[in-house]
């Protein structure tokens, strides 16, 4: 009993669940959207202090990076944006339909890896151990691309479909897709009429 409690079908989990990809779908999408916009700001600016200011890479640490350094430092707000994104994909994605489901696991399939790279550099702190002996950590693909420029890569190629799976899925209608659940693709602010005696 107590194992279910806990368990994947566990009632309270599945109509949090239901809600996010129903009525709260909308919502979350907007949520979804305003964490990737402040996660893409904080690595523009960090591009512009790099490029733009010619500070040194250490020192450019984007724009909560000038006033809390140790969040970066301690890979900290990466991260857990890396894994709050992850999160916000799988518990959308049912609510994705046809081609606009297609595009979303491609955005999903990514951040998985992108959040393993993250998770590899937060163990590294955590562990005061570096990759390869390197004096900074380092992902797996930081070993041939630097920093700054992979993760607008990789930001940059979670987005993208996670862009297009959204503009698919607020179309009215989508060949070959059964009916979304969430009513993301009616007119925003349009209230249902309530069935009931007619004046």
């Amino acid at each position: 009993m107590q194992a279910k409690q806990y368990g994947i079908d566990h009632p309270r989990r599945q109509r949090i669940k239901d809600a996010l990809n129903g009525r709260f779908h909308r919502l979350a999408l907007i949520a979804l959207g305003a964490l990737v916009i402040g996660h893409w700001a904080e690595h523009l600016v960090q591009a512009f202090q790099v490029w733009g200011l010619d500070w040194p890479r250490e020192r450019s640490l984007g724009l909560l990076g000038l006033a809390f350094p140790w969040l970066v430092k301690s890979e900290q707000l990466h991260y857990w944006i890396a894994l709050a994104m992850l999160a916000a994909l799988i518990m959308l994605r049912p609510a994705f339909t046809g081609p606009a489901r297609t595009w979303w696991d491609v955005a999903l399939a990514i951040q998985v890896w992108h959040h393993l790279e993250h998770l590899l550099l937060f163990g590294q702190v955590l562990l005061s151990l570096h990759l390869l002996g390197r004096p900074v950590p380092s992902s797996v693909l930081q070993l041939a691309v630097p920093r700054v420029e992979l993760h607008l890569f990789y930001n940059a190629i979670v987005t993208v479909p996670m862009v297009i799976a959204v503009c698919l899925h607020m179309q009215r209608r989508q060949p070959g897709a059964r009916e979304p659940r969430c009513r993301c693709s009616q007119p925003f602010g349009r209230r249902h009429a309530v069935a009931g005696p007619q004046r």
